[in-house]
């Protein structure tokens, strides 16, 4: 087995842990080809997950009930972002969860583990900008993805104008 298929295999696993109802995304910090960090995406800890929101965020029910959603089942667990009718990447002012790229970091950061010159994998494309000025300031040299792809345009700058290497997974 490739490594790069190994570090995926773990990170794959690693996502299974996100309670996200939208997306599961797995992260795994590396170095030297040993995994010293990894993280999910999802809410931070204690927070509850969007699947007991229905029950317990007061100020999504307002929403609802000011756009008009009023059928919506709370015993099926959905994303409140796509109920309240937003597409991938719009409405995250409603998004509770971290990304998994910066759950790894901060873990790593408070178990004082150096970030620099290591390489991350995720189980995704391209990281969205906010999480890559994170990744490029924790001065992680090497991102691995699945595809080539870009959530935003300003991910293509930030690449194109640091020293990260970012490239698809080997496999």
């Amino acid at each position: 087995m490739k490594w790069d298929e190994y570090f995926f295999e773990i990170a794959t696993v690693v996502s299974k842990n996100s309670k996200c109802l939208s997306r599961q995304v797995g992260a795994i910090l590396v170095s030297d080809k040993n995994v010293l960090v990894s993280g999910y995406n999802g809410p931070p800890a204690g927070i509850p997950h969007c699947g007991t929101r229905y029950e317990n965020d007061d100020l999504l029910m307002i929403e609802l009930d000011k756009r008009g959603i009023k059928k919506y089942d709370h015993t099926i667990q959905f994303c409140p972002r796509q109920t309240l009718g937003y597409k991938s990447g719009e409405g995250l002012e409603w998004c509770i969860a971290g990304h998994s790229e910066r759950n790894v970091l901060i873990t790593a950061a408070k178990h004082g583990i150096s970030t620099k010159d290591k390489s991350l994998y995720l189980t995704c494309n391209v990281p969205c900008s906010p999480c890559l000025v994170e990744i490029i300031n924790a001065g992680i040299k090497e991102v691995v993805v699945t595809k080539m792809e870009y959530y935003d345009i300003m991910s293509q700058y930030l690449i194109k104008h640091s020293n990260i290497i970012v490239r698809q997974y080997q496999f």
